[in-house]
């Protein structure tokens, strides 16, 4: 699909961190892009620089992303281009022993809102955009859009403390290949992209020598991605109309240990 300004995007968590930075390029490179986002002020600014438009959702909230979709088309007309990277994280043992020694289990509730927001979140979006996608003639070659999902090296190398985030990561390495043979007879691509650690509001907060330990464990270059840099990975899986039902680990070469 090349990208112009007759194709219209929405991009999930679009007002910061991964998201940001693929509405920024998808935008840089001629696409009109929706921003979907809880971030209000944030993701207005965002959208009034790249000449865009927010809209703020709660991917958790069938509802919300319903309004943000109805949004979007009215403002860009059908997108053609959904990338899902709204996403939370949680550090939670299935079981563990409290400091006094009581026996504690995972809170099912936060378990529930992780599945909730990463997984189920990103296929609703996907079905919306791809029930859209099929009403729309073909463009060359027979395409009718693309759908990129953002899951996570958690998906294959799950942490101690990561059962919830990894069930909802590996949730979405799961559908990939299922949606995209949906969908396949209608010209829309599906991939996923399952990223390590990046230069995100989550891991800027964390203590340098925290940040320092987990570089460690990346192979070659030794340091955190930038949402640039998955962002261009992005317009590759966009651009390129012979990928298809792909997971593609961007890490660094990272294979996480147990902790």
């Amino acid at each position: 699909m090349k990208l112009s300004k007759d194709i219209a995007a929405i991009v999930t968590g679009g007002a910061s961190g991964l998201g940001e930075g693929t509405a920024r390029r998808l935008a840089a490179d001629g696409a009109k892009v929706a921003l979907f986002d809880l971030n209000a002020e944030r993701g207005e600014a965002v959208a009034k620089e790249l000449g865009g438009v927010f809209c703020q959702v709660n991917v958790a909230d069938a509802a919300s992303v319903q309004a943000g979709f109805e949004k979007a088309r009215a403002a860009h007309g059908q997108e053609r281009i959904m990338v899902n990277c709204a996403g939370i994280g949680w550090a939670e043992k299935t079981a563990r022993r409290s400091s006094s020694g009581d026996i504690v289990r995972h809170q099912l509730d936060k378990f529930a809102l992780v599945v909730n927001i990463n997984l189920i979140g990103s296929f609703n979006c996907a079905a919306i955009a791809a029930e859209g996608m099929l009403s729309t003639d073909p463009m060359d070659g027979g395409e009718r859009g693309v759908i990129i999902h953002t899951a996570s090296v958690a998906a294959q190398d799950g942490q101690i403390g990561q059962v919830a985030y990894s069930a909802s990561k590996g949730g979405i390495y799961g559908m990939t290949l299922p949606m995209a043979r949906d969908l396949a007879r209608e010209g829309v691509r599906v991939n996923t992209i399952l990223p390590g650690f990046f230069e995100t509001p989550i891991y800027e907060q964390m203590p340098p020598e925290v940040k320092t330990n987990l570089a460690s464990h990346l192979q070659f270059p030794q340091r955190f991605g930038t949402p640039a840099e998955y962002a261009d990975l992005v317009a590759f899986m966009v651009t390129n109309g012979y990928i298809n039902a792909e997971c593609v680990r961007l890490d660094a070469g990272a294979r996480m240990p147990p902790k």
